[in-house]
């Protein structure tokens, strides 16, 4: 059953990832960002806590391990979607913010190299730089028509918010390889909360509570919040960490095709050209990378 799971972990997680900017671009008129997320935060942690108590989850006794699961959480949860939030509120498009989160291959590599001692291959390496062009081909014609929506404000969230995924992603897998997923991803969402409630406060708390919103928060919740964060935290452990976050080369992709069925947006042959670069530049990545096998940190 674990060698199914971890076959068909990384495509379901991509497809699942990509659906948070449809979300968030589907929920933004209705509530500021960091309000938006606090409620999302407060509805996942009786969820998460329900589920970790039914499965038997071991909770770490020991304050260090804790606080290590709350800093990964304000990485990965609270500054990364804080960010992303914040610029597509903002004005930034949903496409426009991707390509920037998209730099996280790139980032993370860098992160792992010498924080967790990963080697990586020229090959490797090579497959990273063919992901970022095919990513440019896939986005290039939207940032174009991004208008004024992307502006340095935006931008500065946006790569804010790739920063701390690529961080928390190697943080999580230097400091947190061992306690129980589901203990880990509660005090993840507490570490969230830490974040955006105090940032919410500098928001209008106004939230109008239609159809679409409650459809939003709810999909953002159980889907994103629970089903794709579990699915990341056990690929990180699963394998190297460079390796995981060429998956999201593949984000931007599956979220243009969304856009395609869900708004019309159309496809140039550019584009199609550019999933096609990236879908073959992660299978590299992922084929090359069990050669590259981690060295334990000393």
């Amino acid at each position: 059953m674990k060698r199914i799971l971890i076959l068909v972990a990384p495509g379901v997680f991509v497809l699942l990832w990509s659906t948070g900017f449809i979300g968030s671009k589907m929920g933004s008129p209705y509530a500021d960002p960091m309000v938006f997320l606090s409620i999302r935060f407060a509805a996942v942690l009786p969820l998460i806590g329900g589920i970790a108590a039914l499965m038997g989850a071991r909770w770490p006794d020991r304050a260090r391990a804790i606080g290590h699961c709350i800093v990964t959480g304000m990485l990965v949860h609270g500054v990364y979607l804080g960010g992303v939030f914040w610029a597509i509120h903002n004005g930034m498009p949903a496409g426009a913010s991707a390509i920037v989160v998209g730099l996280q291959p790139v980032l993370t590599a860098l992160a792992a190299a010498p924080l967790l001692h990963e080697r990586i291959l020229p090959k490797h390496w090579g497959g990273i730089v063919m992901g970022g062009l095919g990513l440019l081909l896939v986005l290039g014609p939207k940032l174009g028509e991004a208008g004024s929506g992307i502006d340095l404000q935006t931008i500065s969230a946006a790569f804010a918010a790739v920063v701390a995924i690529s961080l928390g992603t190697v943080y999580q897998k230097r400091f947190v390889p061992t306690t129980d997923l589901m203990a880990a991803t509660f005090w993840q969402y507490v570490g969230a909360l830490l974040v955006t409630v105090p940032l919410s406060f500098t928001e209008s708390w106004t939230v109008i509570w239609s159809g679409e919103f409650l459809f939003a928060l709810g999909w953002l919740t159980l889907v994103l919040s629970i089903g794709a964060i579990l699915l990341l935290m056990f690929l990180i452990r699963q394998g190297a960490v460079s390796e995981v976050a060429s998956l999201f080369y593949l984000v931007p992709v599956a979220t243009t095709i969304e856009g395609y069925f869900l708004f019309g947006e159309t496809l140039a042959l550019v584009q199609i050209s550019g999933m096609a670069l990236i879908v073959f530049a992660v299978l590299l990545i992922r084929r090359k990378s069990a050669g590259a096998r981690s060295t334990p940190a000393s």
